[in-house]
């Protein structure tokens, strides 16, 4: 549902009632993950997706029919159905989809109310909802809050709330979306409940340093995969928002000082373009200490043959300077600038979703993997 808060937020703004299809969960070689969402307003217009246009069309009924009947539902979709066919889930996956409708007396439209609009507005919560479990709770929804508190509620035992609450918190200080197994009393005792538990987190960042010509097409990648994208460098000549109008921050400072003084965390992309020693060797040297999701360094091999000396006549192990990728990207061949952004994009989604890089055609291997840990 978060997927989508944008537009659910303003349709909620609007007063509309409507329905929302959420993925709850995955088998297989299913396109869309868990929280992957399509609603269908009361008029009848439809965002989102659950599928990428597999099972759309079956959804889209489900969701007008709970409308109609105000009731939350739970629906399967595979390639042991009948109809498997017959709705479009022909990759071999399966989908498990939770039909919620949101009308005008829905018990938890404030709390979608208000994790909805925390979402749509960059801020950071966690929604978490019964997925699986008797039929009167089904749907139920707790809000999580970066602080710890919560909104809503889940009913049943009196300390389901708060063992549900303590499980979103930790995924959503994770950044990650997830299923949680509780018993209804709120213990860990699998069998009883399943939650969904939807996080909505700032954006991923991605520093790009060096202003150098690549930079700006980077720049463009770095948005087009959701990051919040910041541009570093010490010459104030370069460093410019002409230069660079689609960054979210343009920075003039020595790349290795701003480094030190500016927020990172697990998801954080680093990538150096500088390839110049008297930048890159400090930063990295930072850098390859940090808890940061991925460093990477522009250059040839001989560059990097060079860099890599430098970095251990500072001082770095071999440990750290494992987690150096460099020359970066993968190898497409590239040449311009945007076929080096892509070279560096693609490494970064491999990094993040456990892919090798190779071609898809001929391999064994499954398309989607399970990748777990905060760069998830």
């Amino acid at each position: 549902m978060l997927d989508i808060a944008d537009e659910l937020n303003r349709w909620l703004a609007e007063g509309r009632e409507f329905a929302v299809a959420t993925v709850v969960s995955v088998g297989g070689s299913a396109p869309r993950g868990p929280g992957a969402a399509l609603a269908v307003d009361s008029e009848g217009t439809a965002i989102g997706s659950v599928s990428g246009g597999c099972v759309e069309g079956a959804v889209y009924e489900l969701c007008t029919d709970a409308l109609r009947s105000g009731e939350t539902v739970r629906e399967r979709f595979g390639y042991s159905d009948e109809d498997a066919f017959a709705v479009g889930l022909t990759c071999g996956g399966i989908v498990d989809v939770l039909v919620t409708p949101v009308g005008a007396d829905a018990p938890a439209r404030e709390v979608f109310r208000s994790a909805l609009a925390t979402a749509a507005g960059g801020g950071t919560t966690a929604l978490a909802r019964i997925v699986r479990g008797p039929s009167d709770l089904l749907g139920r929804a707790l809000l999580v809050r970066a602080d710890g508190t919560h909104e809503g509620g889940l009913g049943g035992h009196p300390d389901l709330d708060r063992t549900a609450a303590a499980e979103a918190a930790a995924l959503l200080d994770a950044g990650r979306t997830g299923t949680v197994g509780l018993s209804e009393d709120g213990s860990h005792c699998p069998g009883g409940l399943t939650l969904l538990v939807e996080s909505s987190v700032p954006p991923p960042r991605m520093i790009v340093f060096g202003a150098v010509d690549f930079a700006a097409a980077l720049v463009r990648a770095g948005k087009f995969l959701g990051h919040h994208v910041t541009v570093c460098d010490a010459r104030p000549v370069f460093a410019t928002r002409a230069r660079f109008p689609e960054a979210d921050e343009v920075v003039v400072d020595w790349p290795h000082r701003y480094l030190r003084s500016t927020p990172t965390d697990g998801r954080t992309m680093l990538c150096v373009l500088t390839h110049d020693a008297k930048f890159d060797v400090p930063l990295l040297t930072e850098a390859l200490r940090m808890p940061v999701a991925f460093v990477g360094a522009m250059g040839s091999r001989r560059t990097h043959e060079d860099r890599a000396r430098r970095l251990r006549e500072a001082g770095l192990t071999e440990d750290e300077l494992a987690r150096l990728r460099s020359p970066i990207g993968l190898d497409l061949g590239a040449r311009t600038p945007e076929e080096t952004a892509l070279s560096i994009a693609a490494e970064i989604v491999a990094l993040r979703r456990g892919g090798t890089g190779a071609p898809l055609t001929g391999g064994a291997t499954p398309i989607h993997r399970e990748v777990t840990g905060a760069a998830a």
